[in-house]
């Protein structure tokens, strides 16, 4: 059982922050977002390629970098239960950090979403061209359609959003669930999947746990971790939700379990169905699976699925820069009009902002190969991992402010912190170090560092020459 804090002293900008908000996300919206953000494209459509790298050990790799993700989410709950704020990690580093921290994490997740959304506009169009009936209209209407859409709904009120948010991730959990269920009959009764009796034997026959070695699946970590990103949306939901001190924790604990029941166990169970080798890289497992018992309709099933991922991924792409960007501008790191709210109390010039550069996509899209778009996600990864290590480092502050009474106790502490958070930080670490191996995107990625340092350092230093000039006129 939670207990909620007493009202801290905050500093006048972390209040500004949610002034304005309307708190429209109900229980089964953030519960829904939690999980949601958990489950993407990278289990319905990665898991096959990595199937063939890692074996039956993929199930392993999603257990530990689920773990990371885990760990992340405390840590994000222990701050909104502390005080929920939809400026989320960019007011806690601005209270814990300082300024420019906020400014450097804020930035860094909205590269992260600009760059993912880009790739997600494409994706939405080319999953729309699978079926023949959309083969005529050009890529660049759909795309510019599916945009269209979504930027409308962001744009109405966070109800629409959490409203259309929650259908997305439903889609995404029965999917998994109907898997495990006929997954898990087959497996009982001994239905043969083609040619191959499901069992345990299907490990231990073609090579086991590691068939191509430890290393393999080590070297997977940097790619797998990438699979849970989103999940910290659930903090910036947080500041637009009735009651969150008492939602949070529950949607925070229920994702440990979805964690491992939908990506260790649907691996685990995929490798108990047929040989890891049955699996291939282009294909979904799940289609895969399907197929062989011979539904038909396990394409359009599935690319639906991933249609409904790659528009969720749009959807909260655009919900959480708006409030960033909000945030950021309170602060005097982004340009102030970003700070304005619309009648329906959404963000909408940070939004805008966005689904500009979400423009700027579909025509680099029609302009360019495919392979900017390769480097433009890897680099996104930056991002993410940027994020995460903010938010570690915010709930470290916090604890450490807990220990010496300054704050009061949350009711929802990170388990075995500070240790955690510092394990879990060494663990982001190694991942970017793993990413610079990862030859030539990841090269490119880690190369970038300096490059992003110094364009956000020079940002950072134009927008306090220009407070100081618009001081200096008052």
């Amino acid at each position: 059982m939670t207990t909620s804090p007493p009202d801290q002293k905050l500093p006048k900008q972390a209040n500004a922050a949610d002034e304005g908000y309307q708190k429209d996300l109900s229980r089964r919206h953030v519960q829904m977002i939690a999980i949601g953000g958990a489950i993407g494209t990278g289990l319905f459509l990665g898991a096959g390629s990595r199937l063939q790298i890692a074996g039956p050990s993929l199930a392993i790799t999603y257990a530990i970098c689920g773990l990371c993700a885990f760990m992340i989410l405390r840590a994000m709950g222990e701050l909104v239960m502390y005080r929920p704020s939809s400026g989320s990690f960019v007011t806690y580093a601005r209270e814990f950090l300082g300024e420019g921290a906020a400014y450097a994490a804020g930035w860094f997740f909205f590269l992260n979403w600009a760059m993912t959304g880009i790739v997600d506009i494409t994706a939405i169009a080319l999953y729309i061209h699978y079926w023949p009936i959309f083969g005529d209209i050009p890529q660049w209407l759909i795309a510019l359609g599916a945009l269209l859409v979504v930027g409308a709904v962001n744009l109405t009120g966070v109800r629409y959003f959490g409203e259309i948010e929650f259908w997305f991730s439903l889609v995404k959990v029965l999917t998994l669930l109907i898997f495990l269920g006929v997954g898990g009959y087959v497996l009982l009764s001994g239905t043969h999947v083609g040619p191959y009796a499901p069992g345990a034997h299907l490990i231990t026959e073609f090579g086991g746990i590691f068939p191509h070695g430890v290393v393999a699946s080590l070297m997977l970590i940097q790619g797998v971790v990438f699979a849970y990103a989103a999940t910290e949306l659930i903090g910036i939901a947080a500041g637009e939700c009735e009651n969150p001190r008492k939602v949070v924790p529950n949607a925070v604990n229920s994702v440990i379990w979805r964690i491992v029941v939908f990506y260790v166990g649907s691996v685990a169970l995929l490798v108990c169905l047929m040989p890891w080798s049955a699996y291939h890289a282009g294909e979904s497992p799940f289609v895969t699976f399907f197929h062989k018992l011979g539904l038909p309709a396990a394409d359009s099933i599935m690319n639906f699925v991933v249609l409904t991922a790659a528009l969720s991924s749009l959807n909260s792409g655009l919900y959480s820069t708006g409030r960033i960007l909000r945030a950021l501008a309170l602060g005097g790191s982004a340009p102030q009009s970003m700070g304005k709210l619309n009648r329906n109390a959404v963000p909408y010039v940070g939004i805008g902002a966005t689904l500009f550069i979400y423009l700027i996509g579909v025509l680099m899209n029609y302009l360019y190969p495919t392979q900017i778009f390769e480097i433009v996600l890897s680099i996104s990864s930056l991002g993410i991992l940027g994020t995460w290590a903010t938010i570690l480092l915010c709930q470290l502050r916090l604890h450490k402010a807990i220990r010496q009474g300054r704050i009061a106790r949350t009711g929802f502490a990170m388990p075995g912190a500070p240790y955690t958070g510092w394990l879990t930080l060494a663990f982001l670490l190694l991942v970017l170090v793993m990413m610079a191996f990862d030859y030539p995107s990841g090269t490119i990625t880690v190369g970038s560092i300096p490059v992003l340092a110094l364009v956000f350092y020079g940002g950072w230093m134009l927008l306090k020459r220009n407070d100081k000039e618009s001081d200096s006129e008052d």
